[in-house]
């Protein structure tokens, strides 16, 4: 700015105005003045008195020091530099650049705060809605069971297991029942998912359940419910060899045949627990995540539509993942509904509070 001037310009000789009636300049350089002083010795006064005055006293000489471009120079009149002038309109360009600016990213704030109030307001919806299932139905479609009782692999113990089966299947009298039967089991290696089973013989059921639980560190109880909900294993009187090839439903989709690489009743309980921890491990690969709205269907028909579903934790997730339906109205509020309804999640969810009360 002004030093920065100065320091590119020669040093600009002392106003004419500062030395009038005191002689030219360079004679005061030398000690002389054009007229003679009181004494006659050809040095004024006056000049000597101002080489002797000390820097920064009073008087004209004290405004001629400033240096140029000061307030002083300022104040005199001169025109500003052409560097100054187009200084002064970088400046503005500059301050309109950041106004500008400020405008845009007050407007993107604002575009952004109303779509998540927006998003808020249907989120709080979707969740009323939620509640009110609960409490019409004992079903809430996004907290169907909570990660704590899903995944509590130390629930029950193997005679546990047997004694559940023994009350629930007390019915079934074939050599088949779920309760007395045995089946052909293989070791297992330990991976990311499950600690491995340790197997070559033929094991009860519930043996394989629970043995199977506590590798895959999922709820004894999560594993009967899924067994009875996808087979009706646990209760069922008529027990068959289908029925146990595609005991959990595992790889068994609506729109096509079961893979046989799954089919038999060990492969079905080990492979389908294992395949919830993969579920837990890789939630980028599928449609249903924790924690933010989905939009699930209410049948494998897609006619039958969908609906939105905030879901809020991990078993839940898990569960839809594995059947990928919610129940419709009519599910929820009639035994048979009609053809858009799905039972899977809902029996679910009826199953255990049957069984073992509160899933939450």
């Amino acid at each position: 700015m002004p030093e920065k001037r100065t320091s590119r310009r020669p040093a600009r000789t002392q106003s004419k105005r500062a030395w009038s009636g005191r002689g030219h300049p360079a004679d005061r350089r030398t000690g002389r003045a054009r007229g003679r002083g009181k004494h006659g010795t050809g040095r004024s006064s006056r000049a000597r008195s101002d080489r002797t005055r000390p820097a920064g006293s009073t008087g004209r000489a004290r405004r001629n020091s400033r240096p140029a471009g000061s307030g002083a120079d300022r104040g005199s009149g001169r025109r500003p530099s052409r560097r100054y002038r187009q200084g002064g309109i970088a400046d503005q360009s500059l301050g309109t650049g950041r106004a500008v600016i400020l405008i845009l990213l007050i407007t993107v704030l604002s575009v952004a705060f109303a779509v998540l109030m927006a998003h808020e307001h249907n989120l709080a919806q979707i969740r009323d809605s939620q509640t009110s299932d609960q409490q019409k139905y004992d079903f809430n479609p996004g907290r169907i069971i909570t990660d704590k009782k899903f995944f509590d692999s130390s629930a029950m113990t193997s005679t546990q297991v047997q004694a559940f089966l023994n009350e629930q299947g007390a019915s079934c009298t074939s050599d088949m029942c779920l309760r007395s039967a045995a089946f052909q089991t293989r070791s297992v290696a330990k991976d990311e998912q499950c600690n491995g089973y340790e197997g070559g013989g033929r094991q009860s059921a519930a043996q394989i359940i629970d043995q199977t639980a506590r590798s895959c560190r999922i709820s004894q109880r999560t594993l009967l419910v899924m067994l009875e909900k996808e087979q009706g294993l646990i209760r069922t009187t008529q027990p068959t060899e289908r029925r146990y090839s595609a005991a959990m439903g595992l790889s068994c989709p609506d729109t096509a045949k079961c893979d046989a690489t799954y089919s038999g009743f060990f492969n079905q309980v080990y492979g389908a627990a294992k395949r919830l921890r993969y579920y837990q491990g890789h939630p980028d690969q599928y449609n249903y995540h924790a924690g933010r709205v989905n939009t699930i269907a209410y049948n494998p028909d897609s006619s039958c539509g969908t609906g939105q579903v905030y879901i809020e934790n991990t078993a839940t997730a898990l569960l839809y993942i594995y059947t990928p339906y919610q129940p419709d109205t009519a599910a929820l509020t009639g035994r048979f509904g009609d053809r858009c309804s799905s039972y899977g999640n809902l029996n679910f969810s009826r199953l255990w509070r049957l069984w073992f009360g509160s899933t939450q």
